[in-house]
């Protein structure tokens, strides 16, 4: 499932990050399988930071269950991209991100994706209702 739109406004939350020696493949660009990575790295550093997710110690964790990527224009090291996130549909143990990989300051998505994750309780791995400080700090990415 693809956002409706590519554009930088479409997005509420931004990571930067930057592109590695050993990200890029033999063709010269960014190998396609990376761009998860990028994907995952996003989300898991909005969780900590806004949300209070206790990736160590905590209860809860949170697994991903589907992925997907559309992709536009490549990317290559050296580069500074900027991972865009929004969430799309948040349910009672799940959340559906939509992502985008913008060279650094373009309008325009590089690639866009989807990425599922089902809270879980740590010992059991049984879906469990998001936490409230989870939740809010999804709340606010909530794309209409």
């Amino acid at each position: 499932m693809q956002p409706a739109q590519h554009q930088r406004a479409d997005y509420a939350w931004f990571q930067t990050l930057g592109t590695r020696w050993h990200d890029n493949d033999i063709y010269g660009h960014v190998n396609n399988v990376v761009y998860y990575s990028y994907f995952d790295s996003a989300v898991n550093t909005y969780l900590i930071e806004q949300g209070r997710l206790d990736i160590h110690e905590g209860e809860t964790i949170a697994f991903v269950v589907s992925s997907s990527c559309d992709y536009f224009n490549s990317i290559a090291f050296p580069e500074h991209i900027e991972v865009g996130l929004r969430v799309a549909r948040l349910g009672n143990s799940s959340v559906h991100y939509e992502l985008a990989i913008f060279k650094a300051g373009e309008r325009n998505a590089c690639a866009v994706g989807h990425f599922v994750h089902v809270f879980v309780d740590r010992v059991d791995q049984r879906p469990i209702p998001i936490p409230m400080a989870q939740r809010a700090a999804l709340a606010r990415l909530l794309h209409n």
